[in-house]
């Protein structure tokens, strides 16, 4: 391993390993890109990347792992003795979300910008012709992202422009080289890159891998770059590269005269803060109100899509004035995850953006000086991932998490094993009244009685949230049975509890002593309000006719879905015994000759079943066999 220590200083080999021409305008790029001199990570992984290594980087969030893959890339991609060939591919770089893709798209096109054939051929491309031809190798990336573009305007505009650098997410890229069009050879493709590659399998890329590395050459360097390397992404190293160099960079700091390792930038200071549920919004609001610096971005991490969907009109409601928030999540259609993502990057006034995980991962926000999660991960790469967003580049960062007290404070001991420790947070002074949490819930109350469909938002994400909170890895501290559900009510500023299995037990007021009439709540939105009022009319109309109807229906829905499932495995086992017994009858009728042919089909499907559930990953080579479950 290369410690970040040794790594600090400015390393020759790094450069020697770029040819002198390169080393030039690389240095006039990043120079002017804001990079004085190469982070540790660069220093480290450059000599290994370029002197035909593959390479595993785990290196910390914030650290400059980018540049760290794109100038290898570029290096190789120029290093060529001829141009790459009209529609080869010579790298890929594979990223786990599209918002990543983009942002190592953009930052390429910044490097390109300093090398003057490929940013005279990147400025000359059109959208109806095909590039001119170079003499000299140059580079030319496509990014390649779901949602955005189809398929085929992905492949169009590869047969235009010949790309020879793919930069994109594991679905679209599957889906551009399954096109007889593009072509991966041995004597053009230089090296694949794996970015966040935990990520990548964390999100149920393992079949796609599977598919993208079985269509490349198998001379080729691999580099895979991550904050973490678990236990998944072992079995990448293992299938997917050979001999690898493996490269760790960790942030060195003495505290009390004693070198401690850290997973995260000596500028992020990571804290925590003990407040029951209902205490959390009323906490946000003072923290952002009381930093000594109004903090220009910041990032508020919820566990799951529907509660961004709800708490994004709850939360400008509790906030101090001047604060715009913006909703960002996984479910949001691709145009609108780009255009609210823009405007983040882009707002000049104090920005929030309100998310899930989704922007937990490598995405190199500038001026994030705060991160809020009002939801603590189980995984602590994930904690790592989310405090990270804040603190990078050197500039001061705040990450500061919400636990509630009980047992949720072993968290605290839970990262500290896993070398990420967090102190108490002392300043600015937290101090939620009982009056700021009453007068927090009846301002949400306020807003769900106003609007039928801001109820609904609020029903939806709790059950979400709750969901969310049972499927914590870590079971022994994030438990249901540990809520307080009267506390959690007040908090989300529920109207009644919604119809959840993990409140059979629960004794409490499920009405939480609110009386509303249900039949006259209305949704602001006249559409919506007149299909209820159809609804409900139907409803009236049909209750004297069908009560018996109704109750059974009624009992149907309420039946347990265990009971459901041994039902229709009763079924199926039935169907399977009457299938049997007809085929046996069906035998006992054929003649000699019709029973070995009918055996003979028999043996035919079952080696065809046979074949089907053994037939490899790979398409085309042995170089890769899969991954371990």
């Amino acid at each position: 391993m290369t410690s970040g220590k040794v790594a600090s200083k400015r390393d020759p080999r790094a450069w020697d390993a770029l040819t002198p021409p390169l080393a030039e305008w690389i240095l006039d790029a990043m120079s002017t890109m804001g990079f004085a001199k190469m982070t540790p990570v660069q220093a480290a992984t450059l000599p290994q990347f370029l002197g035909n290594k593959d390479v595993v980087v785990e290196a910390v969030t914030g650290s400059g792992k980018t540049l760290s893959f794109l100038i290898p890339v570029v290096q190789r991609l120029l290093s060529v003795d001829a141009p790459t060939k009209r529609h080869h591919v010579g790298a890929i770089i594979v990223s786990p979300t599209r918002e990543l893709a983009a942002q190592i798209h953009t930052v390429l096109q910044s490097l390109l910008k300093f090398h003057a054939p490929s940013a005279e051929l990147l400025s000359c491309l059109q959208d109806d012709e095909q590039r001119p031809a170079s003499s000299v190798p140059v580079v030319i990336p496509q990014l390649l992202v779901g949602g955005t573009t189809t398929t085929a305007q992905d492949l169009s505009f590869f047969l235009r422009n010949s790309p020879n650098l793919l930069i994109s997410s594991p679905g679209r890229l599957v889906e551009l080289l399954a096109s007889p069009h593009v072509h991966c050879p041995q004597s053009s493709f230089e090296v694949l890159v794996l970015d966040e590659a935990d990520r990548l399998l964390d999100l149920g890329f393992k079949q796609d891998l599977q598919r993208i590395i079985s269509q490349l050459p198998k001379q080729r360097r691999t580099g895979l770059f991550s904050a973490s390397v678990s236990e998944a992404v072992s079995e990448i190293i293992r299938v997917g590269l050979r001999n690898p160099v493996k490269i760790e960079v960790r942030v060195k700091m003495k505290d009390g005269g004693i070198l401690e390792d850290r997973k995260t930038p000596a500028s992020l200071k990571m804290a925590y803060m003990l407040t029951p549920a209902s205490q959390k919004l009323p906490a946000l609001s003072q923290l952002l109100d009381r930093l000594p610096v109004r903090p220009q971005r910041s990032i508020i991490f919820l566990s799951t899509c529907a509660a961004v969907d709800y708490f994004q009109h709850i939360v400008p409601q509790l906030l101090p004035s001047g604060f715009s928030v913006i909703p960002l999540h996984g479910k949001h259609p691709a145009k609108v995850r780009e255009k609210n993502f823009q405007k983040f990057l882009t707002s000049v006034s104090s920005t929030i953006l309100l998310t899930t995980d989704l922007a937990s991962r490598g995405l190199d926000i500038p001026q994030v000086d705060l991160v809020v999660q009002v939801d603590a991960p189980s995984d602590p790469k994930v904690f790592i991932h989310r405090s990270g967003r804040a603190g990078r580049a050197g500039r001061k960062g705040l990450a500061v998490v919400m636990l509630h007290p009980g047992r949720e404070e072993d968290y605290i001991r839970f990262l500290e094993v896993r070398k990420t420790p967090i102190i108490p947070l002392q300043k600015p002074e937290i101090r939620v009244s009982e009056h700021d949490v009453k007068a927090a819930t009846e301002k949400i109350r306020t807003l769900a009685r106003a609007d039928r469909a801001v109820y609904d938002k609020a029903q939806k994400a709790f059950v979400s949230w709750v969901r969310s909170y049972c499927a914590h890895q870590a079971t022994s501290i994030f438990r249901a049975t540990d809520l307080n559900w009267a506390d959690l009510a007040n908090a989300w500023g529920l109207l009644r509890m919604p119809k959840m299995p993990e409140l059979k037990g629960w004794e409490g007021d499920k009405t939480l002593g609110i009386e509303m009439d249900w039949d006259t709540f209305a949704y602001k939105d006249k559409a919506q309000e007149t299909a209820r009022q159809v609804a409900l009319e139907a409803e009236r109309s049909g209750e004297t006719k069908s009560k018996a109807a109704d109750a059974k229906r009624k009992r149907k829905q309420n039946e347990a879905w265990s009971s459901k499932l041994g039902q229709e495995e009763v079924r199926v086992e039935r169907r399977e015994k009457r299938r049997k017994k007809r085929e046996a009858e069906k035998r006992m009728t054929m003649t000699e000759e019709e029973k070995v042919k009918q055996m003979e089909l028999d043996e035919l499907l079952a080696e065809i079943r046979k074949k089907n559930q053994a037939k490899p990953a790979a398409s085309k080579g042995d170089e890769f066999e899969g991954f371990a479950d």
